[in-house]
């Protein structure tokens, strides 16, 4: 049984900046649970979905140190569908499981749970309220292109195969626009705090 009065999923497209939403909510006082580190986690060199996935995909998948080869790995999914879904069958599970098992054994006001693909996978099945970071999609795109050195036409291919931006907002239950500066975001964030430790006391 989990120590958590409420459990909050956190999502957003790439770029939008879940990560600085969930690590600031942490130095408040949230359980955060990144589903990302997860899957690095488990796709390193040492990692349980590493031989799966090279079993389904081939030695080619690896580097010659014996890594993934992420960047061959992200080229084949996002330009066939069908192995895209052979890998998600790999990993979302494995993820998912790992999620609940951290989640359960959290002892905090509330828990954010950071799953960039929530909808996609019908994770907010986990979750008592939906919390979506926000920025308009040409700030993404030169956010992620700055931090992951990818062509604007990459990036568009990934922010493609997500859910659409305004169908996402439309299905939160707290928005947050993380378009402006970190100085810009910490009132909301606080705000949000508040209002989590507040519903997870009154459960």
């Amino acid at each position: 049984m989990s120590g958590v009065g409420l459990v909050v999923a956190l999502t957003g497209g790439i770029g939008s900046g879940k990560t600085t939403v969930a690590d600031r909510l942490a130095v408040l006082g949230a359980g955060v649970i990144d589903t990302d580190e997860i899957s690095r986690a488990l796709t390193a060199r040492d990692g349980a979905a590493l031989e799966p996935i090279t079993a389904v995909f081939g030695p080619d998948i690896r580097l010659a140190d014996g890594t993934l080869d992420r960047a061959r790995l992200r080229e084949l999914v996002f330009s066939d569908p069908s192995a895209r879904a052979r890998l998600e069958s790999i990993l979302h599970p494995r993820i998912e499981a790992i999620m609940l098992e951290r989640l359960a054994a959290l002892q905090t006001d509330y828990a954010v749970l950071v799953i960039p693909l929530l909808f996609e996978t019908g994770q907010e099945r986990h979750a008592d309220r939906v919390l979506v970071v926000d920025v308009p999609e040409s700030i993404q795109i030169a956010r992620v292109m700055r931090r992951s050195g990818l062509s604007e036409t990459e990036v568009r291919r990934i922010i493609a195969g997500q859910i659409p931006r305004l169908e996402r907002n439309a299905r939160a239950d707290d928005l947050v626009d993380n378009s402006g500066t970190r100085a810009d975001l910490e009132p909301r964030l606080r705000e949000l705090h508040r209002i989590y430790t507040r519903m997870a006391a009154a459960r």
